[in-house]
């Protein structure tokens, strides 16, 4: 369970190489703004067939959906026969570049991902199976200006019931991929629920705003996106009916997204401690390593300690993706827990580099102030340790 096998561990060696001479050079361009990531994204999943591993399970999903068959939604890494495979994959796109693994997480496995769980036929077909090939590019769409961590009590984005359909209206904020995305996939009040929207760019009332300016994560586009009277048919409403793709589905939604931050954290803190391993073997000071000296040996075992903690999370998520484990406590704690650690190790890392660990040439500074979202996003870390007591207590609501 805690060894990755061979053909996993082949991937990781060739999506780091790819990282090094592909994604790496890409970083300064991609946080200044001058360039998007999306067409590196679509180039990721061409070069290593991302298209290919999930085409099939999702082809096979539809064809049972239009045979009748009632089919229990997998997730599309327990579809796969391994799980771990796409955790290995942002591990080490979270090596290099944490804010660039958060897009093509967020396009592929939670937007795409969604839409195979509980799309039609019709829309796995049109939107859900480019999405999983990475040839559209997705937006979630849940967080607006006033409802951040009461994400569905202060909803204002609304949907109303006109002739053939649904007219949209609203805003979301905070939106990983906005200024690129093809499909929106937005979450709206309609009557006392919830309902899931996929909403195309270039519909009428569909606008975009300007990509924000960031702490970190700036290699991960983020925007405002407004809705002005969108007009959508049931094609549009995620499921075909009112009720699906409902508050419940929202909530199976956040779980997938915070199941994934562990696997960035991972690479963040792997990242850390192999340069500062490496760090305090060569660097030399008062006439020996400094890793001879004991408040650095501590430094090191505490870096190790975390890279051990977050890996061994990382197992059990997807030990529990593959045999469809549902455990929604573990999942909002540990993202909790890995969010604080990666944010703890990064800052451990630049100390024990000193002003080296300060300049933009090591990359260090860049992965602090990533890894700081990783406490914000996909809940902040107190609602997620609350959401997880509340549950394991059984009181009050968790989101």
């Amino acid at each position: 369970m805690f060894t990755l096998d061979e053909q996993t561990q082949m991937v990781a060696g060739v999506i780091r190489q790819w990282c090094r001479t592909t994604l790496a050079p890409k970083i300064p361009a991609l946080e200044a703004g001058t360039e998007m990531p999306f067409d590196l994204m679509k180039q990721l999943a061409k070069t290593f067939g991302f298209d290919a591993m999930l085409a099939g399970p999702v082809k096979k999903r539809i064809a049972k959906l239009r045979a009748g068959e009632v089919t229990p939604d997998e997730g599309l890494a327990a579809s796969t026969g391994n799980p771990m495979m796409m955790h290995v994959v942002v591990k080490e796109l979270s090596r290099v570049s944490p804010g660039f693994a958060m897009g093509f997480g967020v396009s592929l496995g939670l937007v795409g991902g969604a839409i195979v769980a509980k799309g039609t036929a019709d829309q796995i077909e049109k939107w859900g199976l480019p999405l999983t090939a990475v040839q559209l590019i997705g937006s979630w769409c849940l967080t607006e200006p006033d409802a951040g961590s009461d994400a569905f009590g202060s909803m204002r984005t609304r949907a109303t019931r006109v002739d053939g359909g649904y007219a949209l209206t609203g805003s979301k904020t905070f939106i990983t991929n906005g200024p690129g995305a093809d499909v929106f996939l937005v979450y709206a009040r309609l009557d006392d629920d919830v309902a899931t929207f996929i909403v195309e760019r270039g519909l009428p009332g569909v606008t975009v705003g300007p990509p924000f300016k960031k702490m970190g994560m700036r290699d991960s586009p983020t925007s405002e996106v407004f809705f002005d009277d969108v007009r959508l048919g049931t094609q549009h409403l995620l499921g075909g009916r009112e009720g699906a793709g409902g508050r419940s589905d929202t909530k199976v939604s956040l779980g997938s997204e915070r199941s994934g931050v562990p696997s960035m954290a991972w690479g963040i803190i792997e990242r850390c401690y192999d340069a500062s391993l490496q760090y305090v073997r060569d660097r030399k000071q008062f006439g020996r390593p400094i890793g001879e000296f004991q408040a650095v040996q501590l430094k090191i075992a505490d870096l190790f300690l975390k890279l051990r903690t977050v890996e061994n999370i990382v197992f059990r998520l997807a030990w529990m993706q593959q045999h469809r484990v549902s455990d929604m406590p573990f999942i909002n704690a540990s993202k909790a827990m890995a969010a604080q650690l990666a944010v703890d190790a990064a800052m451990t890392a630049i100390q024990i580099h000193g002003g080296y660990g300060y300049m933009e040439e090591l990359g260090l500074e860049k992965l602090a102030r990533d890894a700081k979202l990783l406490e914000l996003g996909a809940g902040t870390t107190d609602i997620n340790l609350l959401a997880a007591a509340r549950e394991l207590i059984g009181v009050g609501a968790s989101t």
